[in-house]
């Protein structure tokens, strides 16, 4: 086997094992304001959707820890 394919192998297989991908449907409206938004802070969709996700994640702990 090729270093090639040897790497294409070793990388399907770390993704089965730790990469897990979540669907996500929006309009193409809000697509494109993603996009946009995301471009202007230099970040690609998917780097603005985790950012996004993480802040969020962070501020509900926040809040649930001043309850």
């Amino acid at each position: 086997m090729s270093y090639k394919e040897n790497k294409r192998k070793y990388i399907k297989q770390y993704k089965k094992d730790n990469i897990k991908r979540i669907p996500l449907e929006v309009t193409k409206e809000k697509y494109e304001e993603i996009k946009d938004h995301a471009s202007s802070h230099n970040e690609s969709v998917n780097g603005f959707i985790k950012r996004a996700i993480d802040n969020t994640i962070k501020e509900d702990i926040e809040n649930d820890l001043q309850e």
